[in-house]
């Protein structure tokens, strides 16, 4: 009889140890021991990573570099409310390739789909088959870089267009005063490619082909975001804060206990 009562007060003993020690599994921990990434910029390259294989950017040139700072400034946009919540359409130009490559990209972030790849002018006066010069200044005939908000729809003296303003401050504020717009171009074509081994070139505006220019400015009016990247080393911009950037994706994403879609 004493035998079995010592068994049951181990027994007993034994499972109130085990649960005292147990605690459920939070989603973070769940999400970070079991599903991969630790740390918010490992789940931040994640979500740019599976975006741009998706879209395969790759084979269309895009550096997932330049990607990555574009998907930056998108959400660091959006947490400061300069774009609606419902975006979700990035336009992203990179003016270190030459004008005969397409250098511009539109990729719907939550499909996971690009919608168009295809060539785009810079300014007469940031180069010639390179643009390597950049000015927030009227007259310059200059492209600017950074941020923008592919605006309103307006007609002018090149047919339909689309409205840019600047967001980075003291580099391309001054876009609207300027006139910086997208818009369409006889020069921007493969014959001129062919003709003269580059582009023609605008007066400072991101122009594109005529035979594109509707879908163009169709799929980006409406207040998105246009990301023009390029090499100039006194370039700054608050919306690339990436610590920001990373935070929100991954608080979004151990909410879901998935990687966020935007």
């Amino acid at each position: 009889m004493r035998k079995h009562f010592w068994w049951i007060v181990c027994i007993v003993l034994l499972f109130s140890v085990t649960l005292i020690s147990w605690k459920p599994v939070s989603k973070k921990a769940s999400y970070t021991t079991l599903n991969g990434p630790s740390s918010a910029k490992q789940v931040f390259a994640k979500y740019v990573d599976e975006i741009y294989q998706a879209a395969q950017l790759e084979q269309t040139g895009l550096g997932e570099d330049v990607f990555k700072k574009a998907i930056t400034g998108f959400i660091n946009l959006k947490i400061a409310n300069k774009i609606p919540q419902s975006s979700n359409v990035i336009t992203v130009v990179d003016f270190n390739k030459p004008s005969r490559e397409k250098r511009m990209w539109i990729v719907d972030l939550v499909t996971k789909h690009l919608l168009i790849n295809t060539w785009v002018a810079h300014g007469q006066g940031s180069g010639v088959d390179m643009a390597n010069s950049f000015s927030n200044t009227d007259e310059s005939h200059q492209s600017s870089l950074g941020f923008f908000l592919a605006d309103d729809v307006y007609f002018g003296k090149h047919g339909r267009s689309l409205h840019l303003d600047g967001l980075d401050e003291g580099f391309n504020d001054a876009a609207r005063a300027r006139e910086i717009v997208v818009h369409a171009a006889d020069y921007v074509s493969e014959s001129t490619i062919n003709q003269t081994g580059r582009l023609g070139r605008s007066w400072g505006c991101p122009a594109v082909s005529p035979e594109v220019s509707n879908q163009v400015i169709d799929d980006i009016k409406g207040k998105t975001v246009f990301f023009i990247n390029g090499t100039d080393s006194s370039y700054t911009s608050k919306y690339l804060d990436e610590d920001l950037s990373a935070n929100y994706i991954f608080t979004d994403t151990i909410a879901n206990n998935s990687v966020t879609k935007l």
